[in-house]
C-alpha cells in the first residue's frame, strides 16, 4: 500500500481488500469492473490494426482481469453507503438500485458503443453525460463536452484499454459527491478516477490488481501531483 496525497494505491486482489474493510467505510465507491476476461481474449484490443486498417495502440495484455460475481457487489455495497458501478447492463443477474447514468460517448459514427451505462443507489432516476470519447477526438471540458478539443497536445494519454477520461469522474464527483466524502475505486485501470479525485480534493483507496497497470497509473499520479499549480 502507498500513500500519495489524499490518494491510496494498494496492488493486489480487491476482494481480499473488500473482506477486511468494516461495514460502510466509505461514502462513495465508483467502480469500472471487467465484464469479460480481458479484452484480448476476444481479439480486440489485443489486435495491432482495426479491421478498417487503422493502427491501435499496443496496449499491455493483462491475463489477470476476471468477472466479478455476485460475492463482488455484495462487499461492495457491504463497504460503501453509495455506489456507482459501470457496465451495469453485463452483469444481469445482480439487484441493482434502479438509478442509471448514461454516459454518451458523442461518436454515432464509429463502430464502438454510443454510451455506458452505471447503475447508482444515488437515486432512482436516468442522468446524461456527454463526453466526446473517440480516438484523438476528446471533449473539451466536462461543461463542453460535446465540443471537440482543438488542441490535441491537450487530450488524455490512453494508457489502458478500457480508459475513461478524467472529466467523466470530475463530474461524477462534482454531481454527487459531499465534500469530506472517502471514494472507493476497487479497478483502478488508469488512474483517470484518482486524477479526479486530486482535482477535487476528495480521498481515494484505488485498487488494482494488475502489476503493470499498477504502476503506469501510479506514474500517471504523480505526474498530475507534480504539476506547477499557480494558487
Amino acid at each position: 500500500m502507498e500513500q500519495l496525497g489524499n490518494i491510496t494505491l494498494h496492488q493486489g486482489d480487491c476482494m481480499d481488500i473488500l473482506r477486511s474493510l468494516p461495514d460502510k467505510s466509505f461514502d462513495l465507491a465508483i467502480v469500472d469492473p471487467p465484464y469479460f476476461s480481458g479484452p484480448e481474449r476476444r481479439g480486440f484490443y489485443g489486435k495491432r490494426y482495426s479491421t478498417t486498417g487503422i493502427e491501435r495502440i499496443d496496449y499491455h495484455k493483462c491475463d489477470k482481469w476476471q468477472v466479478p460475481g455476485q460475492d463482488y457487489f455484495m462487499e461492495l455495497e457491504r463497504v460503501s453507503r453509495y455506489y456507482i458501478v459501470w457496465g451495469c447492463n453485463y452483469f444481469i443477474g445482480y439487484p441493482f438500485a434502479p438509478g442509471r447514468i448514461i454516459w454518451d460517448k458523442c461518436n454515432s459514427s464509429t463502430t464502438f458503443s454510443d454510451c455506458e451505462i452505471a447503475a447508482t443507489n444515488l437515486f432512482s432516476s436516468v442522468r446524461l453525460f456527454p463526453f466526446m470519447w473517440n480516438g484523438m477526438c476528446q471533449g473539451k471540458s466536462f461543461k463542453e463536452g460535446r465540443v471537440m478539443q482543438g488542441n490535441k497536445k491537450l487530450n488524455e494519454k490512453r494508457i489502458h484499454p478500457t480508459q475513461k477520461p478524467v472529466a467523466l469522474y470530475a463530474w461524477l464527483l462534482t454531481q454527487y459527491a459531499q465534500e469530506g466524502w472517502k471514494i472507493l475505486d476497487t479497478h483502478l485501470g488508469s488512474g483517470s478516477h484518482a486524477i479526479a479525485c486530486e482535482q477535487l480534493g476528495y480521498s481515494l483507496l484505488g485498487i488494482e490488481l494488475d502489476p503493470f497497470y499498477y504502476d503506469a497509473a501510479r506514474k500517471r499520479i504523480i505526474e498530475y501531483q507534480n504539476i506547477p499549480r499557480l494558487f
